[in-house]
């Protein structure tokens, strides 16, 4: 049965990149034969946009994650408390991670659905990238000095001052686009509305840099509103979602975006994003997260030579050994850090579409998962059996609890529009369902249990939490044949036979049921 789970979905995934690979084919020639010679001459001198997408994708997740940087290599005294070490550092340098990476990842998902309706490029659209790129590098400066001096407005007037570039170039990518409509998606192309298009882009586009340009005046006037608009940004799109939501409500009508089916820069959690571009960021972020955990080897854990020849009689072996918890530590976070992409690739194997909500979901895994090179920092910092050290361990629970609850999330966002963003075989109800479902549930329950665990058995919290991270690669070695098992007993329990011999379980299985129908 899972050989032919597997055919399934490589035919899946055949007849998927033979439709892609035959759609621009298609698309071109349908539109190439109603444009004058002139545009089709513009056409021919462009490209498609994939190159440089990946390049946009790869920067900006290596710009959200190495933020991480000042927050992990932060240096602890062993008669220093952690908790007021904690407070200091949620008050200024993770509060700053955290900031920087929702309004870079925020920076990012504009770049999406911007690259959505523009589908093809040309030296120009190139060369506006990367003038926006290089703003979007600079944030996390700006963010820096917002840290480091609270108080002064040099820093809030150089972020609003880069997020207002942004918008203006964003603007301008726009405008140029829809004065050469080869450069646009098919679906703007044929459409009759492209004048409402345009002006329903430029309209979301400049909000964000109307409220920066708020923020830096207030910034002269009162510093707090300054951030507390700055930190609205994020939720730009759900306020006005809301405020829409409370209009229709008010009036009793509900109004249409356009005249014809809108699919972009709707701030609806359904709006479609690149699936490919959130694949791509995400996979960056994992491998950023896994080279910055080999770094921190490379840097602390490489002994001085004439420490060696005077402590350990020029025995490299002996000297290696003084890190052993180090190295434990190391293998331990690796482990957690590809397994926690082996979920997440895996979910994204079954889903067809990403929406705005999964998005959000995702950004904030990620977020958690940049945090993780700071819990490989905090686990072997201490001496062992120090208070310092159980609470180090308990953090490092928490931040690998919520990576894997809000890939959770986003699992249950995609069964809620299952028929739009899942494939069918892995319907609510069905074994892979159950499969990817147990996947899931793994880490944030082996998280929550050893969190517990640590509280209870404090003397051996570090044992516990290296054979956490050890066991858990076995765990999913074994995942399939377990879920099996409950699932075959399960059958033989609660479900009876029907009258052609064959189990209920197995009926409503291939019944396919929608996730949101079971809920209703």
């Amino acid at each position: 049965m899972a050989e032919n789970n597997d055919s399934e979905i490589i035919e899946h995934h055949d007849d998927e990149a033979m439709e892609k690979m035959n759609r621009p084919r298609n698309d071109s020639h349908s539109f190439m034969g109603s444009v004058t010679a002139s545009e089709r001459d513009g056409y021919s001198s462009t490209q498609s946009s994939h190159r440089l997408l990946a390049y946009s994708d790869a920067l900006i997740s290596i710009i959200a994650t190495v933020m991480i940087l000042p927050v992990a290599h932060t240096k602890f005294q062993d008669n220093e408390e952690l908790t007021e070490s904690l407070q200091s550092l949620l008050t200024s340098k993770i509060a700053v991670y955290l900031m920087t990476f929702l309004i870079v990842t925020v920076a990012w998902a504009a770049h999406i659905r911007l690259f959505q309706v523009i589908e093809r490029i040309d030296d120009t659209l190139a060369l506006l990238n990367l003038a926006c790129m290089m703003l979007i590098t600079f944030l996390p400066y700006t963010f820096s000095l917002m840290a480091a001096f609270p108080n002064n407005t040099l820093g809030i007037l150089l972020f609003c001052a880069c997020v207002i570039i942004i918008g203006l170039i964003q603007a301008v990518i726009v405008l140029y686009g829809f004065s050469h409509p080869f450069l646009l998606n098919e679906h703007i192309q044929l459409s009759e509305n492209q004048s409402y298009y345009r002006r329903h882009i430029l309209e979301v586009i400049v909000r964000v840099p109307i409220m920066c340009f708020f923020a830096g005046i207030f910034a002269f006037i009162y510093v707090k509103l300054s951030y507390v608009l700055l930190a609205l940004v994020i939720f730009i799109p759900y306020i006005s979602q809301s405020m829409k939501w409370i209009w229709t409500k008010a009036i009793g009508t509900q109004v249409e975006e356009t005249p014809d089916s809108m699919l972009f820069y709707t701030y609806y959690p359904s709006e479609p994003l690149s699936k490919e571009r959130v694949e791509a960021f995400s996979d960056g972020v994992y491998a950023i997260v896994a080279t910055l955990l080999i770094l921190d080897i490379c840097e602390d854990n490489v002994p001085d030579p004439s420490v060696v020849k005077k402590q350990f009689d020029n025995s490299l072996i002996s000297a290696l050994q003084e890190y052993g918890p180090e190295y434990l530590a190391y293998f331990g976070s690796f482990a957690t850090v590809g397994l926690l992409w082996f979920v997440h690739h895996s979910l994204f194997l079954h889903v067809t579409r990403a929406t705005r909500l999964m998005g959000l979901f995702n950004t904030f895994s990620l977020a958690f998962v940049g945090g993780l090179p700071l819990a490989y920092q905090l686990t072997h910092e201490f001496p062992r059996g120090s208070q310092n050290e159980l609470e180090a361990i308990q953090i490092s629970c928490v931040i690998i609890f919520f990576a894997g609850l809000f890939q959770l999330a986003m699992w249950v966002t995609a069964l809620f529009t299952e028929r739009e963003t899942l494939h069918p075989y892995v319907h609510h109800g069905g074994r892979e369902h159950a499969f990817m479902l147990a996947k899931l549930l793994l880490y944030p329950c082996v998280a929550l249990g050893t969190f517990f665990s640590t509280c209870i058995l404090s003397r051996f919290s570090s044992p516990i939490f290296h054979l956490m991270q050890i066991a858990i690669p076995f765990a999913f070695l074994l995942l399939r044949l377990m879920v099996q098992v409950v699932l075959a007993v399960l059958r033989w329990l609660f479900c009876p036979k029907t009258t052609n011999g064959r189990s209920a379980l197995l009926e409503e299985d291939e019944a396919r049921v929608p996730f949101t129908d079971i809920v209703t």
